[in-house]
């Protein structure tokens, strides 16, 4: 008869958790900001009536769910070289998808749609991909597999043109960083600022991060940072020359940096005037924002589920303010767990990266994880408003479904690596187990490592 003891199920239970595959701390993670995301969305959309917030509820929920699929699914792929042949198709997809957006194409299946006056989005059969989300993944994993491809000189195609006469430049390494590492950088981050210069900063900022992981040379960099100023002054003189009419966000992004979210801005106004309403429309949300912090931060868990009041000022909060909003209603011990697991993650994958010695692992596993809390760090420190509004979200958890599901990848393939990493570490001290005289056992155990893919 079987033994349901307390202390059988106990260890059941424990013995189920260590066969998770993967980094248990980057599951938890995981797993805590999937969990939070399904209540505060529920929460921050109490504008609507009851039965759409059930519905809203039951989306989120789904969408949670096929997230976790995802990240399960991703973590089970068992050799790296997986994703190498998929990452090195970043850049070209990433450019098909923002041209699309750029041209304002539409395909039929596939079209470009403008949401909150943006162009941001591509409607592709019946699903909304919000592209500038996907190609920050696109593009790290990407750099990932061309700056593995550099150390080792496996760029199949410029090693074979250089044989050739007149391309004998493209064996040269300077030419190969600026064909297969610089130039996709630079026509995805000028292609973005198109329809949002912020976040064209951003994946800049994040790209050049990566780069450095990949030992790129300082020079090279500022180099290259120097085409971006002279590519940004010709963008913005041709701005001025048709009067805002060539890329049109640069005004958006000038008025941010300039702008004064404080009350004082309606002073002097007739009140209840066109002009007074258009004013308190443009400091509604940063505003709101700021009270809800203040009105959150004075609560050390703050002001409970569902009693938040500024989310029915801010009509964005889910989204723009999201942490602004767990502050309101979580206080500052919601707003520090949020940090600690932003701040986790980012430790976590550096103590994983040194399990690597496999450069594509080590520069993935990193720009990933520095892409979903730099992501964070920006939309805290925008929602406190020491930075002006950028319009990033809070990875995980600010609604978005494609967003959301995207993130959910990154997490799949960070556990995925982690997974070999681990069992190539492994198998390696199982080496030392063996008497020196079990030749065969031995023998048995490196075989193992072999089969291991080359994360190490």
């Amino acid at each position: 008869m079987e033994n349901n003891t307390p202390e059988t199920t106990k260890r059941g239970l424990w013995n189920f958790i260590d066969n998770i595959k993967g980094d248990k701390v980057i599951w938890i993670i995981a797993l805590l900001l999937i969990i939070f995301s399904v209540l505060t969305i529920f929460s921050s959309t109490s504008t609507l009536s009851d039965d759409n917030r059930v519905e809203i509820m039951k989306g989120h929920t789904v969408i949670a769910l096929l997230g976790l699929g995802i990240i399960i699914a991703l973590q089970g792929i068992k050799r790296i070289g997986w994703f190498r042949v998929i990452s090195q198709l970043g850049f070209g997809f990433t450019f098909v998808l923002l041209t699309i957006l750029v041209l304002d194409l539409d395909l039929g299946f596939m079209s470009a749609i403008t949401l909150n006056g943006a162009r941001r989005t591509i409607m592709a059969f019946g699903l909304q991909i919000h592209v500038y989300e996907l190609a920050k993944v696109a593009m790290v994993m990407y750099l990932a597999w061309a700056l593995h491809a550099y150390k080792h000189d496996t760029f199949t195609i410029a090693n074979a043109l250089s044989k050739k006469k007149g391309f004998e430049f493209m064996g040269k390494a300077f030419w190969k960083r600026f064909i297969y590492i610089y130039t996709p950088t630079l026509i995805t981050c000028a292609m973005i600022a198109v329809g949002s210069n912020s976040s064209a900063i951003f994946t800049f900022m994040i790209l050049v991060v990566v780069m450095l992981m990949g030992g790129v040379p300082f020079k090279d960099l500022l180099l290259t940072g120097a085409a971006v100023v002279v590519l940004c002054g010709a963008g913005y003189g041709l701005h001025k020359a048709t009067d805002g009419k060539f890329m049109p966000r640069i005004q958006t992004l000038i008025s941010r940096v300039g702008a004064n979210y404080d009350t004082e801005v309606l002073e002097g106004l007739k009140p209840r005037s066109q002009e007074f309403y258009n004013a308190l429309d443009k400091i509604r949300q940063p505003y709101g924002a700021k009270v809800a912090i203040h009105e959150g931060k004075g609560i050390i868990w703050g002001k409970g589920i569902g009693n938040s009041t500024q989310k029915y000022s801010v009509t964005h909060i889910y989204s723009d303010y999201m942490f602004s909003f767990i502050i309101e209603e979580y206080g500052l011990l919601g707003a520090l767990m949020i940090l600690i697991l932003y701040t986790s993650l980012l430790a976590r994958c550096s103590m994983i990266i040194r399990m690597c010695e496999n450069e594509f692992a080590k520069i993935a596993i990193g720009g990933l994880a520095f892409l979903i809390t730099g992501q964070a760090y920006l939309h805290m420190l925008v929602n406190v408003q020491i930075i002006p509004m950028t319009g990033q979200t809070l990875p995980m958890l600010s609604d978005g479904a494609f967003a959301f599901l995207t993130f959910c990848v990154a997490f799949g393939i960070i556990l995925s690596i982690s997974k070999m990493a681990r069992a190539k570490m492994k198998a390696i001290e199982e080496v030392e187990v063996p008497m020196k005289d079990d030749i065969q056992a031995t023998l048995d155990i490196i075989e193992q490592i072999d089969d291991i893919e080359d994360i190490r």
